[in-house]
């Protein structure tokens, strides 16, 4: 993945974007979908070994999961990587609004790209989803490791929540979840773990 990170965008010194959605698709496997892989094994063979899971869909809800939180960083810290020479959305979709990757330094192109930005957001959305369908499949005996899963899918689903009315373009602002929010998701996370429904509708169907 760092291999492939240096071909991309080279030392930085020059502006790049990747190719294509499955240049994107690719990147967020490699710097964090196979986390999830990885770690989702390992807990298994360690932690739950002999639980009955649909091992097919955990695997591929891990790696979802874990793309969902790198794409909500991509989308949150877009100035900051343009002006590191990065540019994550695809070169094919920002031709669709006739940008090039140097227009997204300027926040007034901020309603051409946003069209280009919503289906990203949603992708974002669903693999958030898959991570906290992730989640549901562990035991329910094991506390520590789905309270380790919902807290980033909460925090990310309220990162989404910042970044849907936010100008991306516009350098210097944070699109951070609050001290107060983290306490707040902590503290709904923590009175659901013993009870199967309550802590099920911590993210409502469809949402």
């Amino acid at each position: 993945g760092q291999e492939l990170d240096l071909l991309r965008f080279g030392d930085g010194s020059e502006l790049h974007a990747l190719d294509s959605a499955e240049d994107l698709d690719d990147y967020t496997y490699h710097v964090a979908g196979c986390v999830g892989e990885f770690w989702t094994r390992l807990t298994r063979a360690h932690c739950f070994p002999d639980d009955e899971i649909d091992e097919q869909r955990f695997v591929e809800n891990a790696i979802r999961f874990g793309k969902g939180l790198q794409l909500v960083n991509i989308l949150r810290d877009l100035p900051a990587d343009l002006a590191h020479g990065r540019c994550y959305l695809p070169a094919v979709d920002l031709a669709v609004a006739n940008l090039q990757p140097a227009d997204l330094r300027d926040p007034e192109n901020w309603p051409r790209l946003q069209p280009i930005v919503a289906p990203w957001l949603e992708t974002a959305t669903d693999h958030l989803r898959a991570g906290w369908h992730y989640t549901l499949q562990l035991p329910h005996d094991q506390y520590r490791l789905r309270l380790a899963c919902a807290w980033p899918i909460l925090i990310g689903r309220r990162t989404l929540d910042l970044i849907r009315p936010a100008n991306l373009l516009q350098p210097g602002q944070r699109l951070k979840v609050t001290r107060g929010n983290v306490r707040g998701i902590i503290w709904s996370t923590l009175w659901r773990l013993p009870f199967r429904g309550p802590w099920r509708r911590l993210v409502p169907d469809g949402e």
